[in-house]
C-alpha cells in the first residue's frame, strides 16, 4: 500500500470536514433566515391588515363597496401588498389586483376558515390568479356592533418570490462569505497542519540520529506545548542513553583491557558452542586472530579433542572442571584449562567460560628441577661412591702395598677434589642466582682489554703451555660497566674450555668488538664443534655434550650455567655458534650502560 505524508493524511479530510461544515451552517443558516423573514413578513402583514380594520369596519357595514375597492386599491399600491376583503360567506367585497365580481368563492381557503373561527390564518401556497406562490395572512373583522362572530376578513398577501429573490441574494452573500472563510480556514489548516508536519519530520530526523548513535545533538522544535514536551523527552532520553552507552562503552574497554592484559587465555561459548568472546592471548595460542575466531565453533578454532570434550561436559551439566592438554606434539605449549558455567546475574546459564594457562614454562622448570636433582645426584654420588669404595678397601686391608696405598689415595684426593668442585660451583650458582633475582650487584665502569690481560695471566700462571696458544684482538678504549671478579670467572671458563676441548697447537682466539649499545666479547676455538641438536641445551646445568669426555678431563658440567648467569646478572646473554669438525664461539654479550 502507497503510503502518503502526514499532511495529505489530514489535511484533505480536515478540508472536506471545513466544506461540509460550511455548507451544513450556510443551509440552515439559509433556512433559519427564511423563516424569520417569512415570519416577519407574516407579522407585517398581520399588523397591516388589523390596521385597516377599523376603516373597513365601517366601509363593510354600510356596504359600501366601491369604498371598499377603493381603499384596497390605494393601500395596495402604496404597500405593495395584495389586499383582499371577504365576507363571512366567502364572497369576496374587495381585491388590489382582481375584480371582486369575477373572483371565485373563498371560503375554501385555509387562511380564511381560521380566520372566520376567530383566529389569524396563515397560509403559503400557489396562487392561481396570480400564477406564484404567495404568503396569506387573513385577520378577522367584525362590524362595531357585534362582538363575537367575525363578520368579515381581511387577508393580505404578499409573493414569496420577491421574498426569495432577497433570500437569493442573502444566500449569495453567505455563501461568498463562506467561500472566502472556506480559503481563508483551508490556508490556516494547511499551514497548520504544514508546520505539524514539519515539527514531526524534526522529531523523525533526530529519532533517526539517535538511533544512528549521533547523541550529542539536541532536537529543537518551536510548535506547541505537547510537541516541544515530545522533545524534550526525546533530548532527555538521548542524554540518558549516551550516559549509559558511555558508561557501558568505558566497562567494555575496562574489560578489554583487562582480558587482553591478561597472561591466561579467556574465551567464552554459547549453549551452540559458537565463540562469543575471547582476549588475544587465546586467539594466539591457537594462532588466530580474534575477528576470525568471534562467531565460530570452538571445534574449529582449538581442534583439540580434549577441548571439545571438556566444553560440552560444562554445558551439559553445568559444573566445573579442569585439565592440562600439550599442543603441537612432544615439545608443545603446555596448556592447564579451568572450565565453568557462563551464568547471567538471574543465574541462567549462557554457555561456558573456558580460562587457558599456559604452564609450558612450569613444566620445563619441573623437569629442569628433577634433572638437577638427578644430575646432582649422580654427579655427587660418583664421587661420594669412588671415596668410599677406596676407603673401605683401606680399612679392610690395612697394609696395603706403599705404591697401592698411594694410589688409593691419590684416587680419593681427586674424587675429593671433584666433589668440592661441584659443591663449590653450585654454591657459586645460588649466589648469582640470588644476587640476579635482587639485583645487588655492584658494576664498575671498567677497561675490557684490562680485564682480558688479568683472565690471559691467570690461564697462563697455571698453564704455562696455553701461553703460546691465546690471541686477543681487543681495542684499548672498550669500557663497559661490569663485576671484574665475576666476568674473569665467565671468560676464564670459556677460555679453559676451549684449551681443554680443542686440539693441541690449535689457537684459541678471544676478540671485542662494540656493537650497538654492547660489547661483544668472543671466544672462538678450533675444536671438534657441537652437534646442532646440543646447542640449545649447551648452557644448562650438568649439561654434557661428551659425558664420558668431560668427566674424564675433570669437568663439573656447571661451567657454562655459571657464565650464562653472570652474562645474565650483567644485563647481557651468552650465546653460542659451532660447526662440527670446525671449532665453537661462545659470545658474551655486555651493555655499555649501566641498568637502572
Amino acid at each position: 500500500m502507497r503510503r502518503v505524508g502526514l499532511l495529505w493524511q489530514f489535511y484533505p479530510p480536515l478540508l472536506t470536514i471545513l466544506v461540509v461544515s460550511l455548507l451544513l451552517v450556510t443551509g440552515f443558516s439559509g433556512r433559519s433566515m427564511r423563516t424569520f423573514m417569512e415570519d416577519h413578513t407574516a407579522d407585517n402583514l398581520e399588523a397591516f391588515s388589523r390596521a385597516l380594520i377599523p376603516e373597513m369596519q365601517y366601509r363593510v357595514q354600510a356596504r359600501d363597496l366601491a369604498g371598499v375597492q377603493e381603499i384596497c386599491n390605494r393601500v395596495g399600491l402604496e404597500s405593495g401588498y395584495r389586499l383582499t376583503i371577504i365576507q363571512r360567506d366567502g364572497t369576496v367585497l374587495g381585491d388590489t389586483e382582481e375584480d371582486p365580481a369575477l373572483m371565485e368563492n373563498h371560503a375554501d381557503r385555509p387562511e380564511v376558515i381560521d380566520a372566520l373561527a376567530g383566529h389569524v390564518g396563515h397560509s403559503r401556497r400557489y396562487s392561481s390568479t396570480l400564477g406564484h406562490q404567495r404568503l396569506y395572512v387573513a385577520v378577522p373583522g367584525q362590524l362595531r356592533a357585534q362582538r363575537g362572530t367575525p363578520a368579515f376578513v381581511i387577508r393580505a398577501s404578499v409573493s414569496l418570490g420577491d421574498l426569495r429573490g432577497i433570500m437569493g441574494q442573502l444566500y449569495g452573500e453567505i455563501a461568498l462569505v463562506a467561500v472566502a472563510l472556506l480559503v481563508l480556514a483551508g490556508m490556516l489548516a494547511f499551514i497548520l497542519a504544514r508546520r505539524f508536519s514539519n515539527s514531526l519530520r524534526q522529531l523523525q530526523a533526530g529519532a533517526e540520529a539517535f538511533s544512528a548513535g549521533r547523541l550529542e545533538g539536541h532536537i529543537r522544535v518551536d510548535d506547541s506545548l505537547e510537541i516541544n514536551a515530545v522533545a524534550s523527552a526525546m533530548n532527555h532520553m538521548a542524554d540518558q542513553l549516551a550516559e549509559r552507552i558511555g558508561t557501558a562503552e568505558n566497562q567494555r574497554n575496562e574489560m578489554e583491557s583487562v582480558l587482553a592484559s591478561m597472561n591466561e587465555g579467556v574465551l567464552a561459548v554459547d549453549r551452540s558452542e559458537l565463540i562469543i568472546r575471547l582476549n588475544s592471548t587465546a586467539a594466539g595460542m591457537f594462532g588466530r586472530k580474534v575477528e576470525y575466531a568471534l562467531g565460530r565453533s570452538i571445534q574449529e578454532i582449538c581442534r583439540h579433542p580434549e577441548i571439545t570434550r571438556l566444553t560440552q561436559e560444562v554445558l551439559g551439566d553445568g559444573s566445573s572442571r579442569q585439565c592440562e592438554i600439550q599442543l603441537g606434539g612432544r615439545n608443545g605449549r603446555v596448556l592447564q584449562i579451568h572450565a565453568s558455567s557462563l551464568v547471567n546475574r538471574e543465574g541462567r546459564r549462557l554457555g561456558a567460560l573456558l580460562v587457558f594457562s599456559d604452564i609450558t614454562e612450569l613444566r620445563r622448570l619441573e623437569t629442569m628441577r628433577r634433572d638437577f636433582v638427578a644430575n646432582v645426584s649422580h654427579e655427587l654420588k660418583t664421587p661420594v661412591t669412588s671415596i668410599k669404595g677406596f676407603t673401605e678397601t683401606l680399612l679392610d686391608d690395612p697394609r696395603p702395598g706403599p705404591d697401592e696405598q698411594d694410589r688409593f689415595l691419590e684416587i680419593i684426593n681427586k674424587q675429593t677434589n671433584r666433589l668440592e668442585n661441584i659443591i663449590s660451583d653450585l654454591l657459586s650458582l645460588s649466589r648469582l642466582e640470588e644476587e640476579n633475582r635482587t639485583g645487588n650487584l655492584e658494576l664498575v665502569d671498567l677497561s675490557i682489554s684490562q680485564m682480558l690481560d688479568r683472565v690471559i695471566r691467570d690461564l697462563e700462571s697455571r698453564n704455562p703451555e696455553a701461553a703460546g696458544r691465546l690471541e686477543i684482538r681487543c681495542a684499548e678504549g672498550l669500557r663497559a660497566p661490569i663485576n671484574a671478579p665475576l666476568l674473569e670467572q665467565a671468560v676464564g671458563n670459556l677460555v679453559g674450555n676451549a684449551l681443554k676441548y680443542s686440539p693441541e697447537g690449535t689457537p684459541v682466539t678471544i676478540t671485542c668488538e662494540k656493537e650497538e649499545g654492547f660489547v661483544a666479547i668472543h671466544v672462538t676455538d678450533r675444536g671438534p664443534g657441537i652437534q646442532a641438536e646440543h646447542l640449545p641445551r649447551i648452557f644448562e646445568r650438568f649439561y654434557r655434550v661428551d659425558k664420558a669426555r668431560s668427566r674424564r678431563m675433570g669437568g663439573t658440567g656447571l661451567g657454562l650455567a655459571i657464565v650464562k648467569h653472570i652474562t645474565q646478572i650483567h644485563g647481557g646473554q651468552a650465546s653460542v655458534q659451532s660447526t662440527p669438525g670446525r671449532g665453537s664461539t661462545f659470545t658474551l654479550t655486555l651493555p655499555v650502560e649501566v641498568r637502572e
